[in-house]
């Protein structure tokens, strides 16, 4: 019901823009975050956005961007400025109810992942 897209391999200092369209449900009402997992290392919290309001992880704020369009289903990650210590696989989820954005077993719903390196 979630499909991230929009990784790839960048430079350091370049941009990528990832997607999470869903589908089969509509999610303007629910929670959306993206969360990462680099090799060797626990998944992470990266962003989240909520009907009105949106949070950051330290290592990002900045530099990334999350935003939705309702009307399509979809919410975004606008990556700028990139780093190597970047390089993960991007999930995004969706989460009912709650409000505990960092915690990744509050969401419902994950989409499979797409990868994101950067070189440097």
């Amino acid at each position: 019901q979630l499909q991230a897209s929009g990784g790839g391999l960048v430079q350091a200092g370049g941009s990528l823009r990832l997607s999470c369209a869903a589908s089969g449900r509509t999610f303007g009402s629910y929670t959306m975050g993206w969360f990462r997992q680099a090799p060797g290392k626990q998944r992470e919290f990266v962003a989240a956005i909520r009907w009105i309001g949106y949070n950051y992880a330290d290592s990002v704020k900045g530099r990334f961007t999350i935003s939705r369009d309702n009307s399509k289903n979809t919410v975004y990650l606008q990556m700028n400025s990139l780093k190597p210590e970047d390089t993960a696989v991007y999930y995004c989820a969706a989460m009912r109810y709650g409000s505990i954005e960092y915690d990744e077993r509050a969401y419902d719903y994950w989409g499979q992942g797409t990868q994101v390196t950067v070189s440097s």
